[in-house]
């Protein structure tokens, strides 16, 4: 039977739940232990789908089709388990749950409570398909004390009493702040927050406490007094310069050693960590470095690229170098020249994006990097910005748009979808119905041509890959388009979605654009081929700079 880790936060937030639940996740992996991570979101939206990124960062989007928090992405990067729509759930989609069934009468004329009838349907959640797994490891996003997190701990804390004797165990992550005028860290904000969570009736096995210096002895023994729990299972979680130093600094420090004491396992399995020293070492020694720019609108936060950001630091350790970013709003190439900003760095990467903000931007981006040889990218919105660069500047569609910004002053060379193929299933779409859920999403299998740049990348002409979108480049403008040199390397099985562009390699030594977004499928110890070779073709334009 799996046993269950549940992952709390106090103090403040953005502490590193994800992070740490991701890299805990990873040591038991490294031990052999079969592990699953889920996440418990406690905000009122089914998803965050409608969520601007300003607000909420990165949807991260899985195999299945489902739109997730961006830690689920953690989850993939450290253990490699592709995760799956029943992996996150949010209080929205909890009450929906309960509304469609009170509606449908399934509850039998019962007065319908958060206790129990909500906290079942979280305890249901957390509990089932693990029949395949060790070790569940739960997260629960937001901090104790949050309002809406309040029927999550409730559903967490009953588990500990439904669970079989020794099958649940709490770890409480804090942060031990340092007051320099005091000269000293303090104990006193972590001793709050589990005071807190113990009114509710949970107590935390082990703390994990956030610190910017060694924790002294004292303290430690303080936390330990105060908070009721063994010594050797208060944690210091310090600071380090790369998210992937995270797992072997938290072995180091015992955490996954003082989890399975927590359950009784002794001896443990001795963990295979060799992977994870070699990422560090690439990471600690590059060969060199690369400058890749950014052209994109939500750069104010980098949450929003969280994915993006990792698969490029991906491809940096694939080969060996340094990955430095150069953000740069799309908007500021409307008003100016691109080629001061463009000129010195290594590689160009467009991202995915909505709306019509920035787009001309985007789009003098592509056409410099295509001009001047540089290395492009271009990702879902990336690429149709691509394709209208080459559209209006090569095969004479002067007016070219999409109709994501403009219906009625151009041709749309890319344009919403109605409907489309998935698996045998066809899927329609109107223009005027909901936002959430609506997009072509998940992962979708397609032809690469034989003998594209993009299919020897792959090593593959069939490749399967994440989609998150709800416009497409027209199909009808292909032979146009071709004839003008951009060539159409990879099409949805039906024939009628194009899924990857390029440029031949005697025109462009590496410009590719994608309709799918290949940073969700890469991990630091599998990086994405795509990125891989985006990277080696910076790295060659580096030396030509």
């Amino acid at each position: 039977m799996a046993r269950y880790v549940f992952i709390t936060g106090g103090v403040v937030s953005s502490l590193g739940k994800g992070i740490a639940s991701a890299a805990l996740g990873a040591l038991l992996q490294a031990r052999g232990y079969r592990v699953r991570l889920r996440k418990l979101d406690p905000y009122l939206n089914v998803d965050p789908g409608t969520m601007s990124p300003t607000q909420h960062g990165e949807v991260f989007v899985t195999d299945d089709g489902a739109e997730t928090d961006l830690d689920l992405g953690h989850y993939e990067r450290f253990t490699g388990r592709s995760a799956t729509k029943t992996d996150n759930i949010t209080t929205g989609r909890i009450y929906k749950n309960i509304i469609d069934k009170e509606r449908r009468g399934d509850y039998l004329g019962a007065t319908v409570q958060v206790i129990p009838h909500v906290t079942n349907e979280i305890k249901n959640f957390v509990i089932e398909g693990n029949e395949d797994y060790d070790f569940v490891l739960c997260e629960i996003g937001g901090t104790v004390g949050d309002i809406e997190a309040m029927p999550f701990m409730e559903a967490i804390r009953q588990l500990g009493n439904d669970l079989p004797r020794g099958n649940a165990v709490y770890l409480h992550l804090t942060l031990m702040p340092y007051i320099p005028a005091a000269g000293e860290l303090k104990t006193k904000p972590t001793q709050h927050s589990v005071k807190e969570l113990q009114a509710l009736g949970i107590h935390p096995d082990i703390l994990l406490v956030r610190a910017d210096r060694e924790i002294p002895e004292a303290e430690r023994k303080k936390l330990s007094l105060f908070c009721n729990v063994r010594p050797s299972a208060v944690i210091q979680a310090l600071d380090v310069s790369s998210i992937y130093d995270v797992p072997l600094a938290y072995h180091k420090e015992g955490l996954d050693d003082e989890v399975l004491a927590a359950f009784g396992i002794d001896p443990a399995p001795v963990p295979r960590l060799e992977p994870w020293e070699e990422v560090s070492e690439r990471i600690k020694t590059p060969e060199g470095d690369v400058t890749i720019a950014i052209v994109g609108k939500y750069t104010g936060l980098k949450d929003a690229y969280k994915s993006l950001i990792e698969a490029l630091y991906h491809g940096g350790i694939a080969n060996r170098v340094k990955v430095n970013l150069e953000w740069i709003e799309s908007e500021v190439f409307e008003k100016e020249d691109p080629a001061p900003w463009l000129e010195k760095v290594h590689g160009i990467l467009v991202p995915g994006g909505f709306g019509e903000r920035g787009a001309e931007g985007k789009i003098n981006a592509a056409r410099f990097a295509r001009e001047h040889k540089v290395p492009y990218f271009g990702i879902c919105y990336g690429m149709q910005m691509a394709v209208l660069d080459a559209a209006r500047n090569l095969a004479g569609i002067t007016d070219a748009v999409s109709s994501e910004f403009d219906t009625k002053h151009g041709t749309n060379v890319v344009g919403i979808m109605t409907e489309w193929l998935k698996g045998n299933q066809l899927e329609k779409r109107s223009a005027d119905g909901d936002l959430g859920g609506t997009m072509r999403l998940g992962a979708y299998p397609h032809p690469l041509k034989k003998g594209s740049l993009i299919s020897d990348i792959y090593g593959s002409t069939e490749v399967s890959e994440r989609h998150r979108h709800r416009y497409e480049v027209n199909i009808a403008y292909r032979e146009k388009l071709e004839e003008a040199g951009l060539v159409f390397s990879g099409i949805s099985p039906d024939g009628l979605l194009p899924e990857t562009i390029e440029y031949p390699r005697d025109v462009h030594p590496w410009f590719i654009g994608v309709q799918y977004h290949p940073e969700l499928k890469s991990r630091p110890l599998e990086p994405h081929p795509l990125f891989a070779s985006f990277i080696e073709a910076a790295k060659t334009q580096s030396r030509l700079v």
